[in-house]
């Protein structure tokens, strides 16, 4: 479906991130922040609390601007052309940002229109592909977390995103649900760049492609994984722990 049946992007790069620089007052959330993530990756972000990870994730959802720095996505300038963007980004967090007095048919219709008239044929697919067509009528605030995490999949696909952005999406997740959530991202992976803000240091680093390490808005390493020796790896992830920010 949509670009899970495309072809993998071609080189180029999906994000495209220099000197990135963000201040609270006299905090630096990020402070000097490069990074360049190939169309087609999966980058994991790691860090302790206060590290930035929110901060650049947020940056990257367009929901934020960078007070220094300079940002492409897709090959377009994030800061000066947001709006052509925004169709083509897709945010799925820990929290569901669904309306729970809405059914499951009813918030995916509403998101849909977001960007143009409905296309209930695309909302019957998503439906299917999150496995909740048989809740497709019922209020999102029946449903469980793992429901509601699955349902949040299909609204942030409603676009058919090339960039994906996760933010801490196992919160809250029993282990089965967990599972459900890998498959789901696994059907969905093909033809789109994923960027995942996680403290799940082992699931984080078994789905990327890339890992990132932040510490006081700054980095700490960021490589792709068949170059990094994924037990030193974890031991510099632990040793950034003690850098956060309570």
């Amino acid at each position: 479906m949509g670009r899970g049946e495309a072809p993998l992007p071609g080189a180029g790069l999906a994000v495209e991130a220099h000197g990135l620089v963000k201040q609270f007052g006299n905090r630096r959330g990020l402070d000097g922040v490069d990074l360049e993530v190939p169309a087609g990756a999966f980058l994991s972000v790691f860090g302790p609390n206060g590290a930035g990870k929110t901060t650049l994730l947020r940056m990257l959802a367009l929901l934020s601007r960078p007070t220094r720095g300079s940002l492409r996505l897709l090959g377009v300038d994030a800061l000066e052309d947001a709006d052509a963007l925004r169709s083509r980004v897709g945010l799925i967090s820990h929290t569901s940002m669904l309306y729970g007095d809405l059914t499951a048919r009813e918030n995916l219709e509403f998101f849909s229109s977001l960007y143009g008239a409905p296309d209930r044929a695309r909302i019957d697919e998503l439906l299917r592909l999150v496995e909740l067509d048989h809740r497709r009528n019922d209020c999102v605030r029946t449903f469980s977390r793992g429901m509601q995490q699955r349902l949040s999949i299909a609204r942030a696909l409603i676009n058919d995103p090339e960039l994906v952005l996760l933010d801490e999406p196992y919160s809250g997740l029993d282990p089965h649900a967990a599972e459900l959530f890998d498959g789901l991202i696994a059907r969905v992976r093909v033809g789109r760049t994923f960027i995942m803000v996680s403290h799940d240091l082992d699931r984080g680093f078994e789905l990327c492609t890339h890992a990132l390490i932040l510490a006081r808005g700054q980095v700490v390493v960021f490589a792709e994984k068949e170059q990094v020796d994924a037990s030193a790896f974890k031991d510099l992830y632990r040793a950034t722990v003690g850098m956060g920010v309570a």
